[in-house]
C-alpha cells in the first residue's frame, strides 16, 4: 500500500496542529482529514484539501490535549487510502507567575495561575542567581498552584522556572526574586583616636550590600556614606573632629529589600589643652587659671583647682567649651595651689595640668606675749597662718631686737633670760613663697616678784582683821590686795596700797567667817603671783535658845536663833539632874533644831548650844524641858463570847497613871461608852453590842502635865446568819436562784459557796450585798445538783453558814431522729447525749394517723436509742424524747417518720365496655396514705393511664381505651416516702362486635 509518512508539529503554538503528509506517486485528487478526540473516539473538526495539498492546520484546539488525526487521500478509480496518527498539544506555561519573600529572610513563595488546557504537572528549578546553582527541582501536581521554598540565604537573588508538563511537550515561564535582607546586631562604635571612630557588627552575610551613614550630631550633617558588598564587617572612619559626638546608622539591602539596622552614637577623644598657667589675679585671695582651646570640640572644660603639695581638689568649676580662662575668688592666703583642666567630651576626657602658684599670706592673728607668771621669760604665741614660715622679732626697752626665722606649723615662741617687770615690743609676719605679710605687733611686761612673809590675824575682834607682810626683794610700783570669804570664794573687797606701804586692817567683816587675803606686788598691768592668808573673824554666841516636848517619837525637841555672823557647827549638850549620863551632838552651821531621841519618859533635862567657828567657840544659855509618858501598847479589840460581845486588851508601857477606855462606834466617831480602868488592869469585856457592826476603842494615858491616847483599835462583833435559805433552778437557764431573809444586825456582805454534788472540784465563791436577799448562780451543768452555803460577813468574821441543796434543769436532747429501717412495723429513734446530768429519759411515740399515744418508754440516763416494733404499717408517727431530773423536765423536738405500707391485695379486673377497664382491690393492713394506679398498653408498652387515689379508695374505672386491647396494670400503696405494688395484672378489654352481638 501507499504510505502518507504524516506528521504533526505545532510550531510553538499549544492550540494549532499543522499537519503535514507526503503526496502518493500516483497522485492523488485530494484529501479530508478528520480530528478526533482520543480515547472517546469523538470527531471534533475535519477538513479536506487540494490535490497539491501537502499540509493543513487545525485551529482551536485544547493545549495538552491527545488528539486522533486520520488523512484520506483520494486516489484513481474510486480508491482511498487512509493513515491515522496520535499527537499532543503542546500545554499552555501558567500566567502570573510570582515570587514573594514576604519579608522573610530564609524563605520565598511561588504563586501561579493555571494556564488554558490540560497539563501532567508541573516543574519547579529553583536557582541562586550568583553561583548559578540549582538550588531545589520540585515535581508538583497539576492542580498545584503555590509552592514555598525556605531554607534560603538571607539577601540572595534567586531565579525559579515553572514549566507546565503534558506529555513530551513543555512550556516553561521564569521570574527572579531576592530573599529580604537580614539585619546585621552587634554594632559597635568606639573611638580609635581623636580623629577615628572603629565601627563593628556582626552578621553581616545576610545583605548583598551594607549601607554606613555617619552623621555629625554637632552640626547635624552627614560626614560620610559607604556602601560594601556583602560580609564588610568592620569599617575605621578617619578624618573626624576630635571631641566630637557622631551617629552611625546601618541598614541592609537585598534587590528592592532594604532593612534598616541597629544605629550607635559615640565620641572621638578630646584633645588636651595646651599651656596651662595658674597666676595670681587682682583681686586679693584670687587666681587666674589660662590655656590653649584645643583642636575639636568639647562639651564643657572641668577645671579642678588643687591644694598644698599633695594636689588634694579642693574647687571643682566647669565653664564652657569655648573658655579659655577661669578665675578662682575667696581663696586661703598663703597658700600653694595649681589647676588640672579637663577636656570633657561625652564619656571621654583629656587633662593638663599647671605648675604651682602661691596666695599673698596674711599676717598671723591672735598674735599675744605672755609672761605665764614667769618673771626671765616671756611666751609669744599667734594663731596659724598659711604660708612656708613666719619672720620674728622681740626689741625691749633699751635692748638690742631679738630676730628669729621659723618654719609653718611653728604658733608660739619663748624668749628666756629677761629681765622682770620690763616692757617688750614683739612682730610677727608671715613667708608664703616670694611674699611676706606685713608685720603685727604686740607689747607685755614681765612679771614682778611677789611679797614675802604675809600674815592675818582676829585680835579677838568679831568684825576686822589685820594684814601685815614684808616688802618684795625687787622693784615694784605697788601692792594690790583681794580679800575673799574662804568657803565660797566670794569677792569681798579689793585693796590697793603703794609700794611702801606694809600692813592694813580690814574692818566691816562678819563675824565667825574665815576671809582669805591673796597679795600681789604690781609692775605695770601685770602682777606677781599671789601670797595668801587665812584667819576667821570671832563668832557670836546663839540666841533664843529653847527645848520643847515631842510626842511620836518620844523625845524632846531644841530650837535656837542663829546669831550675825558665821558658824562651822554647832555644839549641843543635853544633861539631866536625876541621870548621870549626857549627850553631846554637833550640827551643821544650817541646822537650827534637834530632837533627842531615847530619852527617859517624864524626866526634866538641861540644854546649853554652843557656837564653832574655826579655832574659835561661843555658848549660850540655859533651856529646861519634861519628855512625855508613853502610850498603851498592842491595843487590840476581838469579837467576845456571843455577837453582842467585845473584848479589849492592851500591853502597859513605863509610867502613866489610870487609863480611860473610849469606844464609838466606826462610821459616826461619836463616843457611845467611856470606862476608867485603874493601872494594872491589860483586859475589859464590853457588852450589849449590835451583832455584825465595826467600832472603835481608844485608851487615854496621863503624866505629869501631859495626856496621851493609845492607838485606835478597830473591831467587828460577829454577825448572825441569814434565816429561811432556799435554792431553785431557773427555767430558761442552766442556774439556781438563790432566797434568804435578811437576820438581824449589821454585816458588810454575804459570802455563797457553790459546790457541785459528787465533784471533787473546788467550789466556786460568790458574793453578795448587804442588802440583797437573792442571788442567780449561772453556768452550772445541765442537770446537776449542788450544794449551796451561805454566810453573812462582817470585816474579817464570818457567820455560822446555813446549807441547803437545788438541782438545775436538765438540757434537752438534740439532733432526735427518726428513721424507718424497711420495715412496715419498726422504727428506729436516736438521739445525742446533752450536756449535763439526768435521771432518766422518758420517750413517748405518737400516732399521727390515729392522733393517739402509742407508747411511752422510760430509759437509763445514758441511753441514746430505741426500736419500736409491731407498728402499723403505712402510719406517720411522731417521737419526743424528755430527760428528767428531779422535778424539772427537758424535752427535744418532735420529729415525724412512715412505716413501710403493704402492697394491696386481690387486685382484680374487668372490662365492663370495650372503652372501659375496671381495677379493684383490697387494702392490707391498715391501709395506707394513698393508692397510685398505672395502667400500660401490653404490647408497647406504653404508659396509657396514671391516676392517684386516696387512702379510703378500693377501685378505679380506666376510660376511653381501646377495644380489644390487652392491658397491664399495677396498684402502689404509698406512705409518706415509701410504697409497695402489686404484681402487674393483665386484662382485655371487650371487642366492639362482641358488644353488638
Amino acid at each position: 500500500g501507499t504510505l502518507l509518512n504524516i506528521s504533526v508539529s505545532d510550531h510553538g503554538r499549544s492550540d494549532s496542529f499543522l499537519v503535514s503528509w507526503d503526496e502518493p506517486e500516483e497522485g492523488a485528487k485530494g484529501y479530508s482529514l478528520a480530528l478526533s478526540s482520543l480515547g472517546s473516539g469523538r470527531m471534533l473538526q475535519n477538513g479536506s484539501a487540494g490535490p497539491n495539498a501537502t499540509s493543513f492546520w487545525f485551529h482551536g484546539l485544547t493545549p495538552g490535549t491527545r488528539y486522533e488525526i486520520e488523512v484520506t487521500a483520494s486516489l484513481a478509480c474510486m480508491e482511498t487510502v487512509s493513515q491515522t496518527i496520535t499527537a499532543q498539544t503542546s500545554p499552555s506555561p501558567v500566567r502570573n507567575l510570582s515570587l514573594s519573600s514576604g519579608g522573610s529572610s530564609a524563605s520565598l513563595r511561588a504563586a501561579w495561575a493555571h494556564g488554558p488546557g490540560q497539563r501532567e504537572g508541573y516543574g519547579l528549578a529553583l536557582y541562586h542567581s550568583d553561583s548559578q546553582a540549582l538550588v531545589r527541582n520540585m515535581s508538583l501536581p497539576p492542580d498545584a498552584s503555590t509552592f514555598l521554598f525556605d531554607g534560603l540565604l538571607a539577601g540572595s537573588e534567586y531565579a525559579l522556572r515553572v514549566s507546565t508538563l503534558a506529555g513530551p511537550g513543555q512550556a516553561s515561564t521564569s521570574v527572579h526574586q531576592w530573599t529580604a535582607p537580614s539585619i546585621p546586631t552587634q554594632l559597635r562604635l568606639s573611638p580609635g583616636s581623636s580623629t577615628s571612630l572603629v565601627a563593628s557588627w556582626a552578621g553581616a552575610v545576610g545583605a548583598a550590600w551594607l549601607h554606613l551613614e555617619l552623621r555629625n550630631l554637632l552640626t547635624q550633617t552627614v560626614t560620610t556614606t559607604l556602601s560594601a558588598r556583602r560580609g564588610l564587617t568592620s569599617y575605621t572612619f578617619q578624618h573626624l573632629h576630635p571631641g566630637t559626638q557622631y551617629w552611625l546608622g546601618l541598614s541592609a539591602t537585598a534587590g528592592s529589600y532594604t532593612a534598616v539596622g541597629p544605629n550607635a552614637t559615640a565620641w572621638t577623644y578630646p584633645l588636651s589643652p595646651g599651656n596651662v598657667t595658674l597666676s595670681s589675679a587682682e583681686e586679693q585671695s584670687s587666681l587666674q587659671a589660662r590655656w590653649s582651646i584645643p583642636v575639636g570640640h568639647r562639651d564643657f572644660y572641668l577645671v579642678t583647682l588643687r591644694e598644698g603639695e599633695d594636689g588634694v581638689p579642693t574647687r571643682n568649676i566647669s565653664v564652657g567649651g569655648d573658655n579659655g580662662h577661669v578665675t578662682f575668688h575667696g581663696l586661703s592666703p598663703g597658700k600653694q595651689y595649681s589647676v588640672q583642666v579637663t577636656v570633657v567630651a561625652g564619656p571621654y576626657q583629656a587633662s593638663a595640668f599647671s605648675t604651682a602658684a602661691w596666695t599673698e599670706p596674711l599676717a598671723p592673728s591672735g598674735v599675744s606675749l605672755s609672761s605665764q607668771g614667769s618673771p626671765h621669760s616671756l611666751l609669744a604665741s599667734w594663731e596659724e597662718a598659711m604660708g612656708e614660715g613666719y619672720l620674728l622679732a622681740l626689741s625691749p626697752t633699751q635692748h638690742p631686737v631679738k630676730n628669729s626665722s621659723l618654719l609653718r606649723g611653728v604658733t608660739s615662741f619663748t624668749y628666756e633670760g629677761l629681765h622682770p617687770g620690763t616692757l617688750y615690743t614683739f612682730e610677727v609676719s608671715t613667708v608664703a613663697g616670694p611674699y611676706t605679710s606685713s608685720p603685727q605687733c604686740v607689747s607685755n611686761w614681765t612679771y614682778p616678784l611677789p611679797p614675802e612673809q604675809l600674815t592675818l590675824s582676829n585680835g579677838g575682834h568679831s568684825t576686822s582683821l589685820q594684814a601685815s607682810w614684808r616688802a618684795a626683794s625687787s622693784g615694784s610700783t605697788g601692792y594690790a590686795g583681794t580679800l575673799l570669804e574662804s568657803k565660797s570664794q566670794k569677792w569681798v573687797r579689793n585693796v590697793t596700797v603703794g609700794n611702801d606701804w606694809t600692813n592694813v586692817t580690814l574692818e566691816d567683816l562678819v563675824p565667825g567667817r574665815q576671809y582669805t587675803l591673796e597679795v600681789a606686788t604690781v609692775a605695770g598691768p601685770y602682777r606677781s603671783p599671789v601670797q595668801s592668808a587665812t584667819d576667821w573673824t570671832y563668832p557670836l554666841a546663839p540666841a533664843g535658845v529653847t527645848l520643847t516636848n515631842t510626842r511620836r517619837p518620844l523625845g524632846l525637841s531644841a530650837f535656837w536663833d542663829k546669831a550675825a555672823g558665821d558658824v562651822d557647827q554647832f555644839h549641843l549638850q543635853l544633861y539631866s539632874k536625876s541621870h548621870a549620863a549626857q549627850r553631846n551632838i554637833s550640827v551643821g552651821p544650817n541646822t537650827h533644831n534637834f530632837t533627842f531621841l531615847g530619852l527617859s519618859p517624864g524626866t526634866q533635862y538641861f540644854l546649853k548650844v554652843t557656837v564653832l567657828s574655826g579655832p574659835y567657840r561661843s555658848s549660850s544659855h540655859f533651856a529646861t524641858e519634861w519628855t512625855y509618858p508613853l502610850s498603851l501598847a498592842n491595843v487590840s479589840l476581838q469579837p467576845g463570847r456571843s455577837p453582842q460581845e467585845l473584848r479589849v486588851s492592851w500591853v502597859e508601857s513605863s509610867g502613866g497613871r489610870d487609863h480611860l477606855v473610849q469606844l464609838s462606834v466606826a462610821e459616826s466617831l461619836s463616843i457611845i461608852r467611856n470606862v476608867s480602868v485603874p493601872r494594872g488592869v491589860t483586859q475589859l469585856d464590853l457588852e450589849g453590842l449590835v451583832p455584825g457592826s465595826r467600832y472603835r476603842v481608844e485608851i487615854i494615858s496621863q503624866a505629869g502635865p501631859h495626856r496621851i491616847s493609845s492607838q485606835t483599835a478597830i473591831g467587828y462583833t460577829v454577825p448572825l446568819p441569814p434565816r429561811s435559805l432556799s435554792a431553785s433552778p431557773v427555767s430558761t437557764a442552766w442556774a439556781l436562784a438563790v432566797h434568804w431573809e435578811t437576820p438581824p444586825g449589821q454585816r458588810d456582805g454575804y459570802l455563797l459557796s457553790v459546790l457541785e454534788e459528787g465533784s471533787s472540784a473546788p467550789p466556786r465563791s460568790l458574793e453578795a450585798g448587804k442588802d440583797s436577799t437573792n442571788v442567780t448562780v449561772p453556768q452550772l451543768e445541765p442537770g446537776t445538783c449542788y450544794l449551796v452555803g451561805i454566810w453573812a460577813v462582817a470585816g474579817p468574821y464570818r457567820s455560822l453558814p446555813k446549807n441547803i441543796t437545788g438541782c438545775t434543769v436538765p438540757a434537752a436532747p438534740t439532733n432526735l431522729s427518726l428513721t424507718n429501717p424497711g420495715s412496715s412495723s419498726e422504727l428506729y429513734t436516736s438521739w445525742n447525749e446533752p450536756p449535763g446530768r439526768r435521771d432518766l429519759y422518758r420517750v413517748t411515740l405518737y400516732s399521727l394517723s390515729t392522733q393517739s399515744r402509742v407508747q411511752v418508754q422510760t430509759l437509763s440516763p445514758d441511753a441514746q436509742n430505741i426500736t419500736w416494733t409491731h407498728l402499723e404499717a403505712g402510719s406517720r408517727f411522731a417521737v419526743q424524747v424528755t430527760a428528767v431530773k428531779g422535778s424539772s423536765e427537758a424535752s427535744s423536738i418532735n420529729v415525724t417518720q412512715w412505716t413501710h405500707p403493704l402492697a394491696p391485695a386481690n387486685l382484680t379486673l374487668g372490662s365492663p365496655s370495650a372503652w372501659v377497664l375496671l381495677a379493684s382491690w383490697a387494702a392490707a393492713g391498715s391501709g395506707a396514705e394513698s393508692f397510685v394506679v398505672d395502667v400500660y398498653d401490653t404490647a408497647s408498652g406504653t404508659h396509657v393511664g396514671h391516676t392517684v387515689l386516696g387512702g379510703n379508695a378500693r377501685s378505679h374505672i380506666f376510660r376511653r381505651l381501646s377495644p380489644g386491647t390487652h392491658y397491664s396494670v399495677a396498684v402502689r400503696a404509698t406512705a409518706g416516702p415509701f410504697h409497695a405494688s402489686t404484681p402487674n395484672v393483665t386484662h382485655c378489654t371487650r371487642e366492639c362486635d362482641a358488644l353488638l352481638a
